[in-house]
């Protein structure tokens, strides 16, 4: 949109959330509360808003970097304070957009109705409000018919006006030179000691200026978040977005109620999602793969038709058509080539698996590289770290690994090699060889007899 331009307010410590972290850095469905605000401006297309910081303002800085451009509140003397710290990227700018940076909710095609609307009545200020049950702690909205007479705030409105339920989202469209107009008129009179942003709105008043109001059909739009309760009350209402926007999709998903999918993770077609099963980050599932039940994926992505139970992975990569738990634990670095058996409790880090090969289960892979339908058997430990440095365990394509097997690295076995069960190998093994490491089985008959005479 031509001669936009979106503020986004993310000054404020949020004391409520007794949290070190600023209030916009705390996560919903994966995401910071920022970004969620700065991915609904994007998709309203704003490309580059201003966001006012100041408490914690590095870290938010950190986050916003290359998204936004930032503008320091020294003093955090309000919300109309804050947008005085703008006035001077507004010059010539016909329309600014004003959002909260704690109010993850709010809804692309919202916003779009709103500047439409704004734009098109020709109006000094449009105010996006919302009708609650409970509107306590809101600013409410005080009409004459359909016309905008004021916005109170919580702690100064009359008990009459209290009562009102339609209330102030905190979300606006002003003409540029309207507000940086009335921003020099606003004053301290308020119980907070503060500049309201909402008091331009009585300048406007007084100077005939005319003011319109657009309503959410959604009152949870408006959420805002406060405090620990709001924020988990906000994740329930996105999760539920994110879970129907799936099943629309074609996602099958067992039991909602016990499925938790991240903002960024993707699905395809087909995908089928078991019980208690959550995905993270930017996870990404492909079709008639089947996730579940008890899994946890971060980062991971899991190809055509695999089939991933009990299993917590990070920064993986899943191939198609594997087969990964129960119990199976993949970290950072693992890359599974197609038809991959990774069994019950096997542990694998920054290791590649190529096709066909098998892990079926007790064993713990870390820096290696095995081949095409390797065998790995039941208890194989690649020795991986000799207290210094981490070395690199190669295991050649179709080599039969036995049970027990210690692989010392920096150590390679060949193609179709074979390792004996129980053995330690420290030393190259040649391809199509059989190498043993056991020390000569003693016994001692009648041994148990003599020991307890």
């Amino acid at each position: 949109m031509s001669n936009l331009v979106a503020v986004v307010m993310a000054a404020g410590k949020g004391t409520r959330m007794k949290s070190k972290l600023p209030k916009v850095m705390h996560l919903l469905a994966g995401k910071t509360l920022i970004e969620h605000v700065l991915d609904t401006v994007t998709q309203v297309g704003i490309e580059r808003p201003l966001v006012i910081v100041g408490h914690g303002r590095e870290v938010i800085e950190a986050s916003v970097c290359g998204r936004a451009e930032t503008v320091v509140q020294t003093e955090q003397l309000g919300t109309g304070h804050a947008i005085m710290q703008v006035l001077p990227y507004l010059e010539g700018v016909q329309t600014v957009l004003v959002l909260s940076g704690d109010q993850p909710l709010l809804k692309p095609e919202t916003l779009h109705a709103l500047i439409e609307l704004h734009e098109t009545q020709g109006v000094s200020a449009t105010v996006l409000t919302a009708y609650m049950d409970q509107p306590f702690g809101y600013g409410r909205i005080i009409k004459n018919g359909d016309q905008l007479v004021k916005i109170v705030e919580e702690k100064d409105a009359t008990l009459d006006e209290r009562q009102i339920n339609e209330i102030n989202t905190g979300t606006y469209c002003f003409k540029g030179s309207a507000l940086k107009d009335a921003l020099t008129k606003i004053t301290l009179q308020n119980a907070q000691g503060e500049y309201y942003l909402t008091e331009v709105f009585d300048v406007f008043l007084r100077h005939g200026e005319k003011m319109s109001t657009y309503c959410t059909a959604d009152s949870q739009e408006a959420l805002g978040i406060n405090s620990r309760s709001q924020l988990a009350d906000a994740e329930a209402i996105f999760r539920e977005r994110i879970l129907e926007h799936w099943m629309n999709e074609g996602v099958t998903l067992v039991d909602p109620s016990s499925t938790f999918i991240d903002a960024e993770v993707e699905l395809t077609q087909d995908v089928t999602i078991l019980p208690f099963t959550r995905l993270m980050g930017k996870t990404r599932i492909e079709e008639d793969a089947v996730i579940g039940p008890q899994t946890s994926l971060e980062n991971c992505t899991v190809g055509c038709g695999s089939e991933v139970t009990y299993t917590v992975a990070k920064d993986a990569v899943i191939g198609e058509r594997c087969h990964v738990g129960p119990f199976a634990y993949l970290r950072p670095g693992t890359k599974l080539e197609a038809e991959v058996k990774v069994g019950d409790f096997v542990e694998i880090k920054n290791s590649w698996i190529e096709t066909g090969a098998k892990v079926p289960h007790l064993s713990y892979i870390g820096d290696a590289h095995i081949g095409k339908s390797a065998n790995i058997g039941a208890g194989t430990i690649t020795c991986n770290y000799d207290g210094v440095k981490k070395s690199l365990t190669t295991i050649g394509d179709y080599a039969f690994i036995g049970s027990n097997t210690n692989l010392v690295a920096p150590v390679e076995v060949g193609e179709h090699a074979v390792t004996g069960a129980g053995s330690t190998i420290t030393k190259n093994v040649p391809a199509e060889a059989l190498a043993v490491e056991r020390s000569q089985q003693v016994i001692k008959e009648h041994w148990y007899r003599k020991k307890m005479k």
